[in-house]
């Protein structure tokens, strides 16, 4: 279905913030391997939903104590099914992984949409090193993957950090499991998304699980561990979600209030954006509760590293449009393999609207024009961040997005929450 989104005038309202998709996934995943686990504020995104699928089939019994609170009983003993679907979600698919080789079962992970083709070759490379019988499709590893047996052994480990982070986070999951320690060493030019690796570390942590950290690349993973549940589990509200909100505020007219969860206890990636926009002009208050935001700003530019926090392009390339000066991106070359490839997809949709974007392998570079294109027709390439970047875009335009759906995902309502704001919008 395509969306059109109209200009804006004034935005005005109040929005709850979506739960952290990220962090949801963690602490269903964790809760699944060991103990009883209560979890408050979860996502229930397209994504979550896999991981609670997900969970289920490496054995947890999930009751839905109401619509905010989740409460699952983790059974290892229970048969794991010879087939399981885990969707577009490649956090999901990286997660289960290790888990699934620990069984020691048959088992075949399959996948839908852009996730058949993203690369697993690191995680697979290790996964074998580690003794498991285990392949996917093609050079790249890609789903379907099947795991035909072998055991999964600790030891000293070697993982390639410079594409994924979530390689790294799936090991952390599943060697405390195992009957020995492992040391884990990551390799490479850089390691990317390093926070998406330490809010793993702190989902563990709450279930009782000692990860080591030794020097800036290794770990020391002690075996033999239980894994205690996670408790009283509140999951934070989504920064990388609210980014798109906050834009729509920074670009408009506005006096925009954003409630949630925003205890900075646990670390978020995507928390770089209010670093990030108040660099480019944009001021707000924030507490524990709320981000209050009255726009508009005159923007600047300037050069921002998203090494941890590639999610963030989309959208911080739409406030660079109009921005003063020219604004560059580096360190960005692992968001080509997303749910599109950030870069490439990304630019080839601005240039519709008449964008200065230059791109080389690991950075973009937007220059602002004076005037663009107004009612392009944009594809997002089923990239539910293209799809939510490219309407906050039409509120300077006007803009018609197709596959507006693919905006469940991450954030399901986003639609609504936009409305509530005063964001105009036609179906169709």
């Amino acid at each position: 279905m395509n969306l059109t989104v109209k200009p804006a005038g004034f935005l005005k309202g109040s929005v709850e913030l979506p739960p952290s998709k990220s962090y949801t996934i963690r602490a269903l995943m964790v809760a699944a391997v060991g103990g009883t686990s209560r979890i408050t504020n979860p996502s229930y995104c397209d994504d979550a939903l896999v991981a609670l699928k997900t969970a289920r089939s490496l054995g947890a019994r999930v009751i839905h104590e109401n619509q905010k609170t989740l409460v699952l009983f983790a059974n290892k003993n229970k048969s794991q099914p010879k087939q399981i679907n885990v969707g577009e979600s490649g956090t999901v698919l990286r997660f289960l992984l290790p888990l699934a080789a620990l069984r020691g079962k048959v088992v075949k992970i399959i996948g839908e949409g852009t996730l058949r083709f993203r690369p697993n070759f690191y995680l697979i490379q290790v996964l074998r090193e580690m003794g498991v019988d285990i392949a996917g499709r093609r050079e790249k590893q890609c789903v379907p993957i099947e795991i035909r047996g072998g055991c999964l052994n600790g030891g000293r480990v070697e993982i390639d950090g410079s594409l994924s982070s979530q390689f790294i986070s799936a090991l952390l999951i599943a060697c405390p499991s195992l009957s020995h320690d492992t040391r884990l060493h990551i390799k490479g030019k850089q390691i990317v998304s390093k926070t998406y690796i330490t809010m793993t570390r702190q989902v563990l942590k709450k279930a009782g699980i000692q990860i080591v950290p030794k020097g800036g690349r290794g770990f020391h993973i002690p075996g033999h561990q239980q894994f205690k549940g996670l408790k009283n589990f509140i999951v934070p509200s989504d920064y990388g979600l609210a980014a798109f909100l906050i834009a729509a505020a920074a670009l408009t007219e506005s006096d925009v209030i954003l409630t949630g969860y925003l205890q900075d206890n646990l670390i978020q990636s995507d928390g770089a954006i209010l670093n990030f926009v108040k660099k480019m002009g944009v001021k707000f208050t924030k507490t524990s509760r709320a981000i209050h935001i009255q726009g508009p700003f005159q923007l600047k530019g300037g050069s921002f590293s998203l090494k941890d926090c590639p999610d963030l392009l989309p959208i911080l390339s739409i406030l660079a449009l109009f921005a003063k000066g020219k604004t560059r991106f580096y360190d960005i070359g692992h968001a080509r393999v997303k749910e599109s490839d950030r870069i490439s997809d990304l630019r080839g949709e601005l240039l519709k609207v008449n964008a200065r974007v230059f791109e080389k392998e690991n950075e973009m570079t937007i220059e602002p024009q004076p005037f663009y294109k107004n009612d392009c027709l944009l594809d997002p390439h089923h990239d539910h961040r293209l799809a939510m970047a490219f309407c906050i875009l039409g509120l300077k335009l006007g803009v018609r997005i197709k596959d507006i759906e693919c905006v469940a995902k991450s954030y399901p309502d986003f639609v609504r929450d936009i409305h509530k704001i005063g964001v105009k919008t036609i179906k169709g």
